[in-house]
């Protein structure tokens, strides 16, 4: 099996980072704060909610200070939250638990963000199905929710990943990689980028994420010690978000904006929206953080990642990393809970009360 330059890094970063500096040390009150961001329609409106002045608001409102960092690369993002860089992080659920989680840190789902119902896809040159995918390097990022996403794709067709070979690469290279090549071309990326590729000459989208609605979930983490610490952060975090969750729902110039910092206008950036099912309002989070699909969902991404050898030694380790749910629900180890699907803060968004 191919090794990923984005768990090789990983690992050496949370094995540095828990050496020199324990968890414990995170996990203590304070009163100034950083989270990072990286490009994604879902996570567009942190950029907005930083720039704007209202995470000042909420930030001055519980007496802290919040500074939301935007960082270009996804996966450099989410190694900086786990060697303790940030107090939190936008990203997907399987990554979540993938990299923070199985590093060791425990990481609190703070925000239910949305779900990709389109967003992430697979493009070809010269084929128009999945069972073209036979016999040619397909360029993503390993180990991720591409990654994934193509396991799912495969498996519907009775196709395997032997049958063909994974490319590991950037988010930031992946339109490149597909643009410059004029044969058998396919790559498996995320919008903005899938929305470029889609659009190239000869480019065929033919398997995306609404064929596996609610599997690829995006969300904003926290360091669960933090966050029990200072349950201001996570009140401000997310009265910002819901704040702007009504504000870019009803006003067009509020996405011009999202959609230019995500380098496209604001037709492309409804186009992106039009393919994300975002939770505006933090209720239908709740319900949908509170359901069992999202255990069953789980239960599927930790079974793919032990799998591909993220949760230790593959085939021996799918309980190895505990995730906890709502209702006291849980999958793995319970003595090693190391992810949370919380809906408290968004319950509070929900009533009035933060």
């Amino acid at each position: 099996m191919l090794k990923s330059i984005r768990k090789q890094f990983m690992l050496a970063v949370t094995a540095v980072t828990l050496a020199l500096v324990p968890l414990s040390a995170q996990a203590e009150a304070k009163d100034s704060f950083k989270v990072c961001w990286s490009i994604y329609v879902g996570w567009m409106p942190w950029g907005y909610i930083q720039d704007s002045g209202i995470m000042k608001k909420w930030a001055d409102k519980y007496d802290i200070d919040v500074e939301i960092v935007q960082i270009n690369d996804y996966i450099e993002s989410i190694n900086q939250y786990t060697a303790g860089a940030f107090d939190g992080c936008t990203m997907t659920n399987m990554d979540a638990l993938t990299i923070p989680s199985v590093g060791g840190v425990d990481t609190t789902a703070l925000i239910v963000g949305d779900f990709s119902n389109g967003n992430d896809g697979i493009v070809l040159k010269q084929g128009d199905a999945v069972a073209d995918l036979k016999g040619r390097e397909v360029n993503l990022v390993e180990l991720s929710v591409s990654h994934y996403l193509l396991a799912r794709a495969l498996e519907s067709v009775g196709l395997a990943e032997r049958d063909l070979t994974v490319v590991n690469t950037s988010d930031a290279d992946i339109v490149a990689a597909f643009a410059s090549r004029t044969d058998e071309a396919a790559v498996v990326t995320w919008n903005p980028q899938l929305s470029e590729v889609a659009a190239l000459p000869g480019a065929a989208k033919i398997f995306d994420s609404a064929d596996i609605p609610g599997e690829i979930i995006d969300l904003m983490v926290v360091n669960t010690e933090t966050l029990a610490d200072n349950p201001k952060l996570g009140k401000a975090l997310v009265g910002a978000w819901y704040e702007m969750m009504g504000l870019m729902h009803e006003d067009a110039d509020i996405r011009a904006k999202l959609g230019k910092a995500a380098g496209t206008d604001l037709a492309g950036y409804d186009a992106q929206l039009a393919t994300t099912r975002m939770f505006y309002a933090p209720a239908e989070a709740v319900s949908f953080t509170e359901s069992a699909d999202l255990v069953a969902t789980m239960d599927a991404v930790r079974k793919f990642s032990d799998a591909h050898g993220l949760l230790g030694e593959s085939g021996q380790s799918v309980d190895a990393v505990g995730i906890a749910f709502s209702g006291g629900k849980t999958l793995g180890d319970t003595a090693n809970i190391r992810l949370r699907f919380d809906p408290a803060f968004m319950a509070q968004a929900a009533s009035g009360g933060l």
